[in-house]
């Protein structure tokens, strides 16, 4: 008796093992489950390559807030300095601000509101969007909370602030536009830095320089200054790898200068600066100055400009390596130079026009004038990284037009260059070089662009502080309060001189701002369109039943924004052409809000009913910062996991079947091995794989080889014609221009054109 219970319990086993190792998948949680977590670059670094990022990080990141020595005190004294002791409170102010805002804020609390590694306004709304439904268009389907880069937390009943947080964000059309219109204001502002850093840099630089030494006009300079923007935007399709590689050494020799030279003048001249590490001076000079002391605030808030290149750029880094760069080669080399220049002013209060270069010894006048110019050009590079970053990001979660994103490393993903925004970039700084003759409008407009940036960066931090990290609401409201007012502050002083040039970067964001709303306003209006129209199952199977008269040698790959089910483009194609592929997948290209998507994770299939006709649905999901395949290679990868989803759905009807005919004959065990292992076998018998499966596979190696057709949909998005005269501008002839100078959709995919398709529709939004 106890044989026939060991070997009835021993059948069970060896059943529930079958059971288990067939187990149902459902298509689209079938590759999820078999993913581990794919880690972003900088998650565990070890040292040596941290510290090689690091060094890297000091040619690309620093060089921008690093330059800043070149003009605070000149465009904070525009006047000349009234009281000796002006200069002890603005050391001061330069100081506690240099502490407060990248070292504190950025450094050591807003690095660590990363979305996988990558920072940013875009990454912040993404990390934001994947923990609340604020975007505009779903991304919290199924399918895509099960990658695993995209895992969602879920929220407990006991942070109940955290969850009425949540429903107001989720329920509030206003809360998500208003979260929407900050995130591309942001990166607006931060395409407005990435021309005015080269020109306050670069200019500063040299004509500080050589006035200073050379007769030269002003347009000499201009040419000069021209001329450097025009070398420094053609180095960028080198990548920010190679172009780190080789700012960084000259950016190290340029802090070791200032660093040096700081610690020369406190000694040489004034070493008694060194007591505007006392706050009290600050009150100081604000009790003397009043107004003009808040006014000045526009250009001691120039000692921080590049701080948001910092979190921008950090997706070319890592964590670790950018707060290591900042804390021991920026911070000490800078606060150094101040100091020193402080110093200098305390004898020479009238040479506060040209402290920099004047207060350098005579002996090391050219060395540093040089390495000053090399640092001024580098400085750009921080944020023409973050304008590539950031556009990058955007344009992958439907925000921007298509441009070609070139990713510049095979060892750092997140660098990237983008050869429009580039010629963009350059063009207006040189055009800028002469229609700007004085730097201190440049710094004007310089100042509102950089607060403006880092005060929406705070708002964002803070709503990860709720909703993300769910820390102590007294934490929260600390870090709004403290860093929210004293950016506020500085945002005060600097929109006082909007009229002397602070217009400028409200400009450049006011247009992108437009260029980016239309278009994912059309972006959005063009998703729902094809949700609601989808083809449904019973009109699917009349056209495939009905309609379509024969089946073309070969795979169709037909592409669709739709995610949910079959686009109203195929019915449309049907109808004008009744002949579809032999297999025709329906493919949804992507793009989670998250850095990077496994390649196990890429795809994801549903068949489409009735099974005979070999019609199947796919998403494929990329990260906005993944890198996209060519077209053959895509073509490969998705027909071998197609190949693998057929066959895991063959086995598992068949195991079903199986299972079911030894159900209902109802063997009965007797005592003995002899009829387990009976059933063993017969239940072995049952899920080997039969042979449709083999000659299933066969034939889509078969089409493969006949070849691959992309069938795009060609969709002109019209205004209703009840729409108002406004919508009609927007969606009619703005969208349309600005979609016909993007880059086509076959370009974006990679795929060869004579492989293409076009299929012609209009979707009236």
């Amino acid at each position: 008796m106890s044989t026939a219970v060991e070997t009835t319990e021993s059948v069970q086993v060896s059943r529930n093992q079958s059971r288990r190792r067939l187990h149902r998948h459902d298509s689209f949680f079938h590759d999820a489950e078999k993913v581990t977590y794919a880690e972003r670059h900088g998650a565990n670094d070890d040292w040596a390559r941290t510290l090689s990022l690091a060094f890297q990080s000091i040619g690309i990141v620093y060089g921008d807030i690093g330059t800043s020595p070149l003009y605070v005190y000149s465009s904070t004294f525009t006047n000349g300095i009234k009281h000796k002791d002006d200069i002890l409170g603005v050391l001061s102010l330069i100081i506690y601000s240099l502490i407060l805002l990248p070292l504190l804020k950025y450094c050591f609390i807003v690095l660590l509101a990363n979305d996988n590694g990558d920072g940013g306004t875009f990454a912040l709304y993404s990390l934001i969007s994947r923990y609340t439904k604020i975007s505009l268009v779903p991304n919290q389907q199924a399918e895509d909370a099960l990658a695993s880069n995209g895992h969602l937390e879920g929220l407990t009943p006991e942070l109940k602030r955290a969850h009425w947080l949540k429903q107001k964000l989720e329920n509030g059309i206003v809360a998500k536009i208003l979260l929407f219109t900050c995130t591309i204001f942001a990166t607006s502002m931060v395409m407005g830095d990435g021309v005015l850093t080269p020109l306050i840099s670069v200019i500063s630089a040299v004509g500080g320089g050589l006035t200073e030494k050379v007769n030269l006009t002003t347009n000499q300079i201009d040419w000069i200054s021209a001329a450097i923007f025009v070398i420094l935007f053609s180095a960028q399709r080198f990548g920010t790898d190679k172009v780190g590689y080789s700012f960084a050494p000259i950016v190290s020799l340029y802090f070791l200068f200032i660093g040096g030279i700081g610690l020369y003048n406190l000694i040489h001249y004034d070493i008694g600066v060194l007591r505007a590490f006392n706050p009290k001076y600050i009150v100081d000079y604000f009790s003397r100055n009043g107004k003009q002391g808040w006014i000045s605030l526009g250009g001691v808030l120039l000692c921080y400009t590049g701080t948001e290149a910092m979190f921008a750029d950090l997706g070319h880094f890592s964590v670790r390596a950018v707060q290591i760069g900042f804390s021991c080669a920026l911070f000490p080399a800078v606060s150094l130079a101040y100091i020193g220049q402080a110093a200098y002013l305390r004898k020479h209060p009238e040479d506060v026009a040209g402290t920099y270069y004047k207060s350098i010894p005579s002996p090391l006048y050219w060395p540093t004038f040089i390495v000053s110019v090399g640092a001024a050009i580098i400085a750009s590079q921080a944020m023409i990284s973050g304008a590539f970053a950031i556009i990058s990001q955007s344009q992958t979660l439907g925000c921007f037009p298509r441009v070609k994103v070139l990713h510049t490393s095979k060892k750092y993903e997140g660098q990237v260059y983008i050869p429009e925004v580039n010629f963009a970039l350059g063009l207006l700084c040189v055009i800028l070089t002469f229609a700007y003759k004085d730097t201190t409008k440049i710094g004007n407009a310089y100042g509102i662009a950089v607060t403006m940036v880092m005060f929406v960066t705070t708002i964002f931090v803070a709503l990860v502080m709720l909703l993300i990290w769910k820390i102590s609401i007294f934490w929260i409201i600390l870090f709004f309060t403290i860093f929210g007012a004293a950016e506020l502050i500085f945002l005060s002083s600097a929109l006082y001189k909007f009229k002397d040039g602070g217009y400028f970067p409200i400009a450049v964001a006011a247009v992108l701002m437009a260029l980016m709303g239309i278009w994912h306003y059309v972006h959005v209006k063009r998703y729902w369109y094809e949700l609601t129209h989808m083809v449904s199952n019973e009109k699917l199977e009349e056209l495939t039943t009905r309609r379509i008269r024969g089946r073309i040698p070969g795979i169709g790959f037909l592409y669709t924004e739709l995610v949910q089910g079959v686009p109203p483009i195929f019915a449309h194609l049907v109808e004008k052409v009744p002949y579809i592929h032999s297999v025709l997948v329906f493919v949804s290209v992507k793009t989670l809000p998250i850095p990077y998507v496994s390649s196990g994770e890429r795809f994801i299939f549903r068949q489409a009913e009735p099974k005979e006709q070999r019609l199947f649905r796919c998403v494929a999901r990329y990260g906005y910062n993944d890198q996209k395949e060519d077209a053959n290679a895509f073509a490969a990868s998705l027909i071998e996991q197609l190949k693998s989803f057929v066959h895991d759905e063959s086995i598992f009807v068949q195991t079903t079947q199986s299972q079911q005919i030894i159900n209902n004959e109802n063997i009965r065990l007797r005592p003995g091995a002899k009829s387990a292992v009976h059933v063993e076998e017969k239940l072995d018998e049952q899920i080997s794989e039969p042979q449709h499966i083999i000659q299933e596979n066969q034939i889509y190696e078969q089409e493969l080889t006949n070849g691959v057709v992309y069938l795009l949909g060609e969709t002109e998005v019209r205004a209703e014609r009840n729409s108002g005269i406004f919508k009609k501008i927007i969606v009619n002839y703005v969208y349309s221009f600005i979609k016909k100078n993007s880059r086509q959709g076959e370009k974006a995919f990679l795929i060869p054109r004579d492989q293409i398709l076009k299929v012609g529709m209009i979707y009236e939004i």
